[in-house]
Formats: C-alpha cells, sequence, structure tokens
C-alpha cells in the first residue's frame, strides 16, 4: 500500500524504462498528491525502451505500461477518470481504424462498463524514433471502484 502525504506532490518511477528514463530525460512516470494520479505519457516500449514493429502490440504495451505506471502510484485501471491518447497515424487526415479498435478493445478490456473521458489527437511525430503511439492519464483513487 503506497502511504500518501495529503498536501505535498510525491512521484513514482516505474521499475526498468522509468529509471532508464529518469536518468536519461530527467522526468518522472507518474506524480500523485492527495488521491489524484497523473501519468506521464505511456508507450508501448519494453524495459529496454524497444518498439514492437506490430502495431496493436505497441498499443497493448503502451496500456500495459500505463497499469505498471499507476500501480508504482496506488493506482490502478478502475481509478482512471480520463484518458488523452496521442497518435501519428498511419495517413494523413485519420489516426486510423486499427488504432481505434485496438485502443476500445483495452477500453473495455481494463475497464469493463466503466468508460472516462477520452481525447484522442493525431501527431506528426512522438518522443522516440518509431513511435506511433502514447498515452497518459488521470486517475482518482478509490473513485472508481
Amino acid at each position: 500500500m503506497v502511504e500518501v502525504n495529503e498536501s505535498s506532490p510525491e512521484f513514482f518511477v516505474t521499475p526498468g524504462y522509468g529509471e532508464r528514463q529518469l536518468a536519461a530525460m530527467h522526468y518522472s512516470q507518474a506524480v500523485r498528491t492527495g488521491d489524484r494520479v497523473e501519468t506521464s505519457g505511456q508507450g508501448g516500449w519494453d524495459d529496454d525502451f524497444v518498439f514492437p514493429e506490430d502495431l496493436e502490440e505497441e498499443i497493448v504495451r503502451a496500456f500495459d505500461n500505463v497499469e505498471r505506471t499507476l500501480a508504482e502510484a496506488g493506482a490502478g485501471w478502475r481509478d482512471v477518470v480520463a484518458v488523452n491518447s496521442y497518435h501519428v497515424p498511419a495517413s494523413a487526415g485519420f489516426i486510423g481504424e486499427d488504432h481505434n479498435r485496438v485502443m476500445v478493445e483495452q477500453f473495455r478490456r481494463r475497464m469493463g462498463d466503466r468508460a472516462p473521458i477520452w481525447t484522442e489527437i493525431g501527431v506528426p511525430a512522438l518522443g522516440a524514433p518509431g513511435m506511433r503511439v502514447e498515452i497518459r492519464v488521470t486517475a482518482v483513487v478509490g473513485r472508481g471502484a
């Protein structure tokens, strides 16, 4: 169980890739203040910061990494109230059915009937070469149980 100081933010670093990013890029993976948790954008990387070639696998891994990061801060998908996702489209003008299908499948798998607010944004590039999706969430611990 994570002990929380209600008045000051506590930062969390996900073991593996989070430690790598803290050392290389000087940022944490999550911050918790009271019952509110915000994550940095999570991509579909593994602990060595390698991305899969398959888009579906990359999106599923991004969801896994959100879950890992939330857990470090004492939260889970049940607590998520807002999702921002950033996508590099396969073609101009539309993020794409493959992105949407996998995102919605993962929402249903991880949150059941709960449906957080969601903003899906198409971008020309993300923070690492070859990265096609990044997911950032806000959670309120204990509100979604």
